[in-house]
């Protein structure tokens, strides 16, 4: 009981801004909602990434938006491409040197990290700024994590348990995927 109790708690916590103006979460997913309709509806690719829970959620919202959505993805976590870039480049840099390579303007990167602090995600981030790509981030920890002050929206969940940030996390970008499908 007390997990849920907890969960509870960070749901009616969550902090969603834009470019430092905060919003109501109805606001922000209705938000959010818009800017992935709109990349849909402008070709432009969505790219998830992650580490560990949160990687696991980056490869589960890529099929999702992809099949459901109908949002046009490519997937970052290839076995082959990541452990390649990770031997000639460094860990720090399996993300980066794919959006480096790939990414085009106004495509958009949704970068999630329960910490905020990966530097793999970090590294990404700001290579997707180089290429003029939108980034959504999705953090939890401590309020002033890193990845939270690079996103044009952020969503931090205010827990330091892994299993509550990345529920949520996850539960969001399923809300905004679903919502998507329904108008479609």
């Amino acid at each position: 009981m007390k997990y849920r109790e907890l969960l509870q708690k960070s749901m009616e916590q969550i902090v969603c801004d834009k470019k430092q103006q905060v919003y109501k979460y109805e606001e922000m997913l209705s938000m959010l909602c818009e800017e992935f309709t709109v990349a849909k509806q402008k070709r432009n690719t969505l790219y998830f990434i992650g580490n560990g829970g949160s990687a696991g959620i980056a490869v589960h919202m890529t099929a999702d938006f992809l099949k459901n959505g109908r949002n046009k993805t490519h997937g970052m976590f290839d076995v082959s491409t990541i452990t390649c870039l990770g031997n000639d480049f460094g860990y720090e840099y399996i993300f980066s040197e794919q959006i480096k390579m790939v990414a085009e303007k106004n495509d958009i990167l949704v970068a999630i990290s329960s910490s905020g602090n990966s530097l793999n995600i970090i590294q990404a981030v700001q290579e997707a700024r180089k290429k003029e790509c939108r980034v959504i981030t999705f953090s939890g920890f401590k309020e002033e994590n890193k990845l939270r002050q690079l996103g044009d929206y952020n969503v931090y969940v205010p827990s330091l348990e892994y299993g509550i940030v990345e529920s949520i996390h996850n539960m969001i970008l399923q809300h905004i995927v679903d919502e998507i499908s329904a108008k479609s």
